[in-house]
């Protein structure tokens, strides 16, 4: 059972993996089917199903996609993200009321939907309900959202991946608010010396240090 209760404002890290420590996304199509979700499915006003049209839909940011349209509210802020092969972490803001769990619940339900009928296959992707954590200080922040934008790394995977890294050595992407990251260093360079620290870090008190071990989905 999550003992997190969720507030305005505040941030948290969210992560789960694949049932069984099964794959979650068989390939690209899937692994941009799941970003979808996470940008449409944050909303507070509902948008229904999105899987009738997510085979045939045109490209995320076009005309017709929901992406290209004004939206309104959300009911979080993604401040970073990695979706690994079998398993994503996310680090959140909630900027609306119960909106952790209402975005949680439209993201598991409507890409497990997807995943199952696109498959074939029946039950549960995911192992239980998502993983929480309240980021309670501004060091565990920032150290998470290397551990997250590094994730791939960390775990040595070079296989299918998707993270939020290249929007922070970017200017052009604008799906996280890296403002609240960025905004504390003086230039993108400066978090990048602080994104090796922090790796080395990671790598050298994984096993010594619970809170980095807790954070970890081998």
């Amino acid at each position: 059972m999550r003992n997190t209760t969720y507030s305005v404002g505040e941030f948290y890290h969210i992560y789960n993996r694949g049932v069984d420590k099964r794959v979650i996304y068989n390939n690209k199509n899937d692994l941009d089917r799941f970003f979808k979700c996470m940008d449409e499915f944050n909303s507070v006003e509902p948008i229904g199903s999105i899987y009738e049209n997510s085979f045939n839909k045109p490209p995320l940011g076009s005309s017709t996609s929901k992406l290209g349209k004004k939206r309104g509210k959300k009911l979080v802020n993604f401040v970073c993200y990695c979706l690994n092969s079998n398993h994503y972490h996310f680090l959140l803001e909630q900027v609306a009321e119960n909106g952790i769990e209402k975005f949680m619940h439209r993201l598991g339900t409507g890409y497990t939907k997807y995943f199952n009928i696109k498959n074939k296959r029946s039950g549960s992707l995911f192992q239980g309900r998502y993983k929480s954590a309240h980021i309670d200080n501004n060091e565990y922040l920032l150290h998470l959202s290397s551990y997250i934008n590094q994730n791939n790394k960390i775990h040595k995977n070079n296989n299918l991946y998707k993270s939020s890294l290249d929007e922070y050595t970017s200017i052009n992407n604008t799906f996280c608010k890296k403002d609240i990251i960025l905004d504390q260093f003086k230039n993108i360079s400066e978090y990048n010396e602080f994104l090796k620290s922090s790796f080395e870090f990671i790598l050298e008190n994984k096993e010594k240090q619970k809170e980095i071990r807790d954070l970890l989905l081998e």
